[in-house]
C-alpha cells in the first residue's frame, strides 16, 4: 500500500459534521440504525444528502481550505445491512453510489476550486459507543473487506474507519484497506477519561495499530468525543500525538452514556468548541482535517474554520 499524505497547501481541510444527528434532528428524516446510506435509495434522499454536503463545501471554499468528502456509509457493512434488508449485492451498490455522489458534487463545485479528497467511510461492526465482543484482527479484516473493496473500487481516494472502539478492529480494517491497495485513516473514539471504550490509553492504541497493521495508517483522527475528554492526554512531544491528523469532535461535553439517554440533541457551545479547535491545531503539529461528530452541523464547522483560519494559519 502506497504511503499517502495530504498536500502541503492549504494547511487545513474541512470535512462535514454529525451527519446522522443533523439529518434526524434538524431535517426530520428517518435513519433506521443511524444508517444515512438508506437515503441513497430515493431521489428525495439523494437531494437531502446533496444539500447537506453543499453547505460544507461552500464553507471550505469561503475559507480557502481543502475538503474531505466522507461518504454516508458508516453503517453500510454486512451486519447492519442484514438488519435493514440489504443483500451483499445491494450493499456493494450502495457503497459505489455513495462514492459516485461525492464525485458528482465535487464536479458541481469545480474540481479545481480547492484540493479535495473522497473518503470511503467505514463504521464499526458493533455499536460506536460500546466495543461489545471484540473481534480478532483477522475476523475484522474479513468482515470489513467487502465494504472496503466496494468503496475503493468505486474510486475512493482513501478509506476512513470512523468511531473505532478497539485496536483489533482497527488493525483488521487497515489490513483490509491494504488488500484493496487503498490508503486508510483510523479515527478512534474515547471516553471522558481520554481512553478508548476498552480502557486502553489512546497513545497505546495508536502505537499498537501502527506496529501490527503491516502498513501503517496515513494518519489518525479522534472522533465522537468532546475536546475536554481527550486534550489532557495529548503530549505534543510524543511520537503518537504527532500521528493525529484529524479531529471530529462532538458538540456536547456529555459522556457517551449520557448522550444515549438524552431526549434532545445537545449542540453545545459553538464559540467554545471553535476555540478549543484553535488550541488543538496549535498543540497537534500534524492536525490537518477539521470536522465534527454528534450534535455538530455546518454552523459549528463554519465557526471552527473562522477561528482556526484566524489563529493558526
Amino acid at each position: 500500500m502506497t504511503q499517502f499524505t495530504l498536500p502541503n497547501a492549504p494547511r487545513f481541510f474541512l470535512t462535514d459534521g454529525g451527519i446522522e444527528t443533523y439529518l434526524i434532528f434538524d431535517e426530520g428524516l428517518d435513519l433506521p440504525d443511524f444508517a444515512a446510506f438508506t437515503l441513497l435509495k430515493s431521489q428525495d434522499g439523494v437531494a437531502a444528502l446533496s444539500n447537506y454536503y453543499r453547505r460544507y463545501l461552500k464553507t471550505a471554499i469561503a475559507h480557502q481550505m481543502g475538503f474531505v468528502f466522507e461518504t454516508p456509509t458508516w453503517r453500510a457493512s454486512s451486519d447492519w445491512g442484514d438488519r435493514l434488508g440489504y443483500s451483499t449485492e445491494d450493499l456493494a451498490k450502495v457503497n459505489a453510489n455513495a462514492i459516485a455522489l461525492m464525485i458528482e458534487l465535487n464536479q458541481e463545485f469545480g474540481s479545481g476550486a480547492m484540493p479535495v479528497l473522497i473518503s470511503g467511510c467505514v463504521g464499526p461492526r458493533g455499536d460506536g459507543y460500546d466495543p461489545g465482543e471484540v473481534m480478532s484482527a483477522a475476523d475484522a479484516e474479513a468482515y470489513h473487506q467487502a465494504q472496503v473493496r466496494a468503496l475503493a473500487g468505486a474510486g475512493a481516494d482513501l478509506i476512513t474507519g470512523i468511531t473505532m472502539t478497539n485496536t483489533p478492529e482497527a488493525i483488521g480494517l487497515v489490513r483490509a484497506a491494504g488488500q484493496a491497495e487503498c490508503p486508510v485513516v483510523i479515527a478512534f473514539t474515547v471516553e471522558t477519561d481520554g481512553r478508548l471504550p476498552t480502557g486502553q490509553p489512546l497513545g497505546d492504541a495508536i502505537a499498537e495499530t501502527d506496529a501490527a497493521a503491516h502498513a501503517a495508517p496515513a494518519w489518525y483522527m479522534i472522533n465522537c468525543a468532546h475536546p475536554t475528554h481527550f486534550q489532557h492526554v495529548l503530549d505534543p512531544d510524543a511520537a503518537w500525538t504527532q500521528r493525529i491528523g484529524g479531529i471530529r469532535a462532538n458538540a456536547s461535553c456529555k459522556s457517551h452514556a449520557e448522550l444515549d439517554e438524552a431526549p434532545e440533541l445537545d449542540r453545545g457551545d459553538i464559540p467554545d468548541l471553535a476555540g478549543r479547535y484553535r488550541d488543538l491545531c496549535t498543540l497537534l503539529p500534524g492536525l490537518r482535517v477539521l470536522g465534527g461528530c454528534c450534535g455538530t452541523d455546518h454552523h459549528h464547522i463554519a465557526a471552527i474554520a473562522r477561528e482556526v483560519g484566524c489563529g493558526c494559519g
